[in-house]
This record gives structure tokens, sequence and C-alpha cells, in this order.
């Protein structure tokens, strides 16, 4: 029957990705989840309920993102890209946070909801850091909590670290945002070469001449009196 080849070579060009490109996909969903993961874990460590909670989710878009290019799901590398666009927005804020930008303050509750006086792990256990412990407040002390400044004599101060980290992940996303176009832009191309009618481009030159005119062809027939 017409119908099977048509159907195999839907198929086949639905999971027509190079593959190369596909080696690029894991390389590169790779390197992300290493940097979301490093970056999760540090978090962790200093109690920044936000950016966990932003790490967690954008780890699992990644996921999706690769799920949508090995599986022709154009919707998925659409929620990532969009994602991407979000990745970036954040970690530019992140960047005007640490750095003071537009009033915000790197001493703020911001990034633990205000749920604790933690700030940033690299705060204190940055390179060539040494840290002393000084009681809090009366107002928000509570029994035998301890505020752990950093004195000087780092090598690196804690909200470049976290600055460079949030440049990195822009850099990626950004990358990655161009990587999930052109992978969508490469599954519509391949769409578009179907036809309805008669199929594939291909698959219609090669089935034309190959044809044969049928001897059961339905002729009119004329009643006559």
């Amino acid at each position: 029957m017409r119908i099977s080849p048509i159907n195999d070579q839907v198929i086949k060009n639905k999971s027509q990705i190079p593959w190369d490109n596909r080696a690029v996909s894991h390389l590169y969903t790779a390197e992300i989840k290493a940097a979301a993961l490093e970056r999760q874990v540090f978090d962790f460590l200093g109690f920044q309920w936000a950016p966990i909670l932003a790490n967690f989710l954008h780890v699992l878009v990644v996921i999706v993102g690769l799920f949508g290019a090995l599986q022709y799901r154009p919707r998925y590398l659409a929620l990532y890209a969009i994602w991407m666009v979000l990745w970036v927005t954040w970690n530019t804020f992140l960047v005007c946070f640490y750095l003071e930008v537009g009033g915000l303050s790197k001493d703020s509750d911001i990034l633990t909801f205000q749920a604790s006086v933690h700030r940033s792990w690299w705060r204190e256990h940055g390179p060539g850091c040494h840290t002393r412990s000084e009681v809090l407040p009366a107002g928000r002390a509570t029994p035998g909590s301890l505020a752990y400044i950093s004195v000087p004599g780092c090598l690196l101060e804690y909200q470049y670290l976290e600055v460079g980290h949030s440049g990195l992940q822009i850099v990626l996303s950004l990358t990655g945002f161009i990587y999930a176009c052109y992978i969508i832009n490469l599954f519509t191309d391949n769409e578009d070469s179907f036809d309805f009618i008669g199929g594939f481009d291909t698959y219609t030159t090669a089935y034309q001449a190959t044809h044969k005119p049928s001897h059961l062809q339905l002729q009119p027939v004329y009643m006559t009196k």
C-alpha cells in the first residue's frame, strides 16, 4: 500500500537530526547541568533559598529541552528557549544584586526569603578569607546564633565570585537559546518538505518514476438509448 512508505518516511524525517548535532546537544546539556549543579551545591551551603529553587527548575527545563531535541518535540524546545530568556533575566538580576545596582543591596535578605541571615557561602569561604564571629543584634538574635563576617584578606570578594557564576550562566543560556532556535528551524524545514497529498517531495518523485498505469483505472461509462 502507498500509505506505509509515506509513514516510514515521516518517521525517518522526524528523527532526521545529524548525529553531530545530537552529540553537541548531549555535550552542551551536560555542561549546563554541571554548571547548574555546581552552583546548586554552593547555594545549598549558603541557604540561598531563591537561587536553590531557580536552579532546580533550571535543571528540569534543561532535561526537557534535551528530550525535545532527541525526540522531535518542537514545543519542548520552545519551552526551553523561553526559559533561557527568563534564566538570563534572573542571572542579570543577580549580577545587579551583588554589584548593588539600582538601589539593590547584597546584604538584604531577598535571596533567603527573609527566613535566615545567611549570605553567600563564598562570603566566609572565599579564597584567602578569614572569618570572625559576632553576636547578632538584639532584634534578630536567637539563642546561640552567630553572624560570620568576612575580614579583609580575601583574594577575591564574594560578590565578584557570584557575579562570575551568573555571567557564566548568561553566556551558556544565550548559546542555548540560539541552538534551540536552530533545532526548531531544522524541524520546521523537515515539516515543510511534506506534502499531505503526495507525501514527501523525495518520495513523490520516486513514486511517480516507478508508478505504472493501473488496468483497474475507472473509465466513464456512457449509456445509449
